[in-house]
């Protein structure tokens, strides 16, 4: 059982962290724990080790009558003294506790202390009663554990009562009183730990079939003794490419210089274990079979059907086009084609934890950032299945829909576009487009109007701040050790003409208005070669920039950094 109090006692020489009698003693000089909050442990090899530990947390409510909780609050203690001898070593501390903070400050962590939040009720409900009896953090689904790294010093201790598995991504349960019954409505989103990112500077697959913002999502409803449970999967297209910002609005997505094999054999590897995790896989791919996006349609389609995998369906619904002009009634096309999906796949039920139905098969949805069309494709999908499940449980009556009941269809759509947010913000750095629709059902001019601030919002952060995110992200998970590099990765390797040429381009434009605006000169032909003259060097400034875009977007310097430089 994991301790739930935990107090921390700081001393000069050790650190005590109590929970239920039973005391873990850390030696402040050389980070050693022995026997003698829930905890997470990260060493800054030159600041020394770190502990991170909730202070506060927030109930989102019960599922299975166990306590779901939300993180409110954090705070990295420093354990040993640092080593630093110098400045820039300093400075490299000060932003390595900086990228923690970064990465703990995205809200949507939760955790629970007897409740296994990264399984779904399938898996839980097909273990053993062996498995069921381990600590939860040895239970655990690994794809979704965020603190899994910090935690290793107390793992290889086995001090497994002191490990709290951390999820990241969405959870909320919203009571129901409907139609004389009461029920609990739940959705859980759990974010993937491999190929994690920031939108555009991690795209695509791995070499091991790993995909990024992989976010399995699970619908759930509790009525008396019986559960119904539906689970949707989205993540990037899986093979290898890459849409790295350079300053551009929408940069053009590239193929890495693979052979075929190669493309195939990561697809297969994604494919393949979504099946075994899963069962059979409708890919519905919402991207568009124009511009940028249609290289990666047409290679999607290409490596699906030379895999000729009979587990897998794909479908191509080419959102933007299908969809323009505000007629957003032309999802129900969509909702055709996979109709008969609908019903193969069906869903997870449950009565006296005796399982009665299974499903057989997910909907793996995507658009190019597994975003704003997915959001609106899945609440779709689930809406189908929730209304399946109500009257499965006898809460509906037959020609019952959820508009039937128009404050709770109002619940539900606010609740998925909750949902859509949080997905957004932690992929992309701002909430979900299209919320507006998922929200009432119709797409409106406020939306738009959203829409367009959220568009500028992402862009200012995808050029000029999502580098720094990256980083954070990529330390925070273990992908980085700062033990393998002797000197700073923080070094700014920008050459002089790199930094200039921005200031060159702003003073230009200040010449060339300063020329306009002074009073005509005796020597008409000198002012006009005056501004033709800082016209042209701002215009070529702007030129240069854009043309060498990447190297003036706040770019990663640790996993994911630049491989050329100017």
């Amino acid at each position: 059982m994991v301790h739930r109090d935990i107090s921390i006692h700081i001393g000069p020489d050790e650190v005590y962290v109590e929970g239920n009698g039973e005391v873990l003693l850390i030696n402040r000089q050389t980070g050693a724990i022995d026997d003698h909050n829930q905890n997470n442990f990260v060493n800054l090899e030159k600041a020394g080790n770190h502990l991170v530990v909730i202070k506060r947390a927030k109930i989102v409510g019960e599922l299975s009558q166990k306590s779901i909780f939300q993180v409110d609050e954090t705070e990295i203690i420093a354990i040993t003294p640092t080593k630093a001898r110098n400045q820039s070593v300093e400075q490299d501390n000060a932003t390595f506790v900086a990228m923690l903070n970064q990465v703990l400050s995205t809200p949507a962590y939760y955790f629970s202390y007897n409740l296994d939040l990264t399984h779904t009720q399938q898996r839980l409900a097909h273990t053993t009663t062996d498995f069921r009896s381990h600590p939860l953090i040895q239970r655990a689904d690994h794809r979704f554990i965020w603190n899994g790294h910090m935690l290793q010093p107390f793992l290889q201790r086995k001090f497994y009562q002191f490990c709290l598995p951390i999820i990241h991504g969405f959870v909320t349960i919203k009571p129901v009183f409907l139609n004389s019954c009461s029920f609990d409505w739940v959705i859980i989103s759990r974010r993937s730990i491999y190929r994690v990112g920031t939108r555009y500077f991690v795209r695509g697959a791995d070499l091991d079939g790993n995909v990024a913002n992989y976010v399995e999502t699970e619908q759930l409803v509790q009525f008396n003794k019986s559960v119904a449970s539906f689970v949707l999967t989205r993540g990037s297209i899986p093979f290898q490419w890459t849409q790295r910002p350079n300053i551009k609005y929408k940069p053009k997505p590239k193929l890495n210089t693979q052979n075929d094999h190669s493309k195939l054999l990561i697809y297969k590897r994604h494919i393949d274990e979504q099946v075994v995790l899963y069962g059979r896989q409708v890919l519905v791919n919402l991207i568009d079979q124009k511009g940028g996006e249609k290289l990666l349609e047409s290679q999607f389609s290409d490596i699906y059907h030379r895999a000729d995998n009979k587990k897998v369906r794909y479908v191509h619904f080419d959102f933007h086009k299908e969809c323009s002009k505000m007629r957003w009634h032309r999802l129900s096309i969509l909702m055709d084609k996979l109709k008969q999906d609908i019903e193969d796949h069906g869903y997870y039920f449950s009565t006296n934890e005796s399982t009665l139905q299974r499903q057989t098969g997910v909907f793996r949805v995507n658009c190019i950032d597994c975003l704003d069309r997915t959001n609106v494709v899945q609440s779709m999908l689930a809406k189908t299945i929730l209304e399946e499940q109500l009257l499965k449980l006898g809460v509906f009556k037959q020609g019952h829909s959820l508009s039937s009941f128009p404050q709770f269809e109002a619940t539900y759509r606010n609740v998925w576009a909750d949902n859509a947010d949080a997905c957004s913000t932690q992929y992309s750095g701002t909430g979900a487009l299209k919320t507006d629709y998922t929200r009432t059902g119709v797409r409106t001019k406020l939306g738009l109007l959203q829409d367009g601030k959220n568009s500028a919002v992402r862009y200012y952060k995808n050029n000029f701040c999502d580098g720094f995110r990256q980083d954070s992200l990529d330390f925070f998970l273990g992908n980085f050790t700062w033990e393998d590099h002797k000197v700073s990765p923080f070094r700014d390797s920008a050459q002089l003409k790199v930094r200039i040429i921005p200031i060159l381009a702003l003073v230009s434009l200040s010449m060339a208005i300063i020329g306009v605006l002074l009073p005509p000169s005796e020597s008409f032909v000198e002012q006009m070669l005056f501004i033709f003259f800082w016209i042209l060097t701002g215009v070529g400034s702007c030129l240069y920039v854009l043309r060498h875009g990447p190297y003036y977007v706040n770019q990663p310097l640790l996993v994911h950094k630049l491989q050329k430089d100017i």
